[in-house]
């Protein structure tokens, strides 16, 4: 990846805490100057694609345990036309969205694994990911009055500046093996609940538990002490304060877009958290 500014790519993925409201925040905080960009929890990959369209990033690791996701990012890298074509033979209707909903993976080539993923998030329920202990996509059929499915012109932007991505399906942890001094790592794991009925930690089938948060800030803290420097963002929780005690930490409020009540949707506390 080099380091010229690419066309501007939005994400391709509507994804629960998703950092688009908080660009400005995040981006202020970034460090000047590094030598490559890790994101083991990519999501929607709103700050690399952003950092990307500043032309600040010359080498990237985009990772995260969600198969489906990784799909989406590898066939936009290598196959892009091949994704909008399969998008193409989509349509915004409850039968055929519970037919795609249906379909098994696996019987399916990494084009059509992308665009069925595309397509269930832009027309199911609040764009919400979210699998059953089965590894199935399990939210209903959302509401919209026109979701455009295929963006084509940002599906090809995207593409651009995915061209030389180090892409995997990979557990947080490995970021310990591969990132280096001069490095800098963003983490945007799943939350720490704030409620047990405010719980999106189900974006795969393994969820994301008090044990693996404590995984977390260790990983964290060995980067720092590997001179890797890193940022976290996490729910503003005694329990997130008491892990992260001893490192930099700030409040920022964004704008919570996914609740099933539209009066929960304001702005909400979250923590930003650096190792430098």
């Amino acid at each position: 990846m080099n380091q010229q500014p690419h066309s501007i790519a939005r994400p391709v993925l509507k994804w629960a805490g998703g950092k688009g409201r908080l660009l400005p925040e995040l981006l202020a905080r970034v460090p000047d100057e590094f030598n490559a960009y890790h994101e083991p929890f990519v999501g929607g990959g709103a700050l690399f694609f952003a950092l990307a369209g500043q032309g600040r990033i010359r080498r990237a690791y985009l990772s995260d345990a969600n198969a489906g996701l990784i799909d989406v990012y590898l066939a936009l890298r290598n196959a892009v036309e091949e994704v909008i074509a399969a998008l193409g033979q989509h349509a915004y209707e409850r039968e055929h969205y519970y037919r795609v909903r249906a379909l098994r993976p696996e019987a399916l080539t990494l084009p059509e694994r992308a665009a069925r993923v595309i397509y269930l998030n832009k027309t199911c329920y609040n764009g919400l990911y979210r699998e059953n202990r089965a590894g199935q996509f399990n939210v209903p059929f959302g509401r919209y009055k026109n979701p455009t499915i295929c963006d084509e012109p940002n599906l090809r932007a995207a593409s651009a500046v995915l061209q030389g991505v180090d892409i995997a399906r990979r557990r947080f942890s490995t970021v310990l093996d591969y990132a280096q001094p001069g490095n800098f790592v963003y983490f945007d794991p799943p939350y720490h609940p704030v409620s047990p009925t405010a719980n999106f930690t189900t974006y795969d089938r393994d969820g994301f538990g008090p044990d693996d948060q404590r995984q977390l800030r260790d990983v964290f803290a060995a980067l720092a002490d590997k001179g890797v420097r890193a940022m976290l963002s996490n729910s503003d929780m005694p329990f997130v304060r008491d892990l992260y005690a001893g490192f930099h930490i700030e409040q920022l409020y964004a704008a919570r877009a996914v609740n099933s009540k539209a009066n929960g949707r304001g702005k909400v506390a979250e923590l930003l958290i650096c190792n430098f």
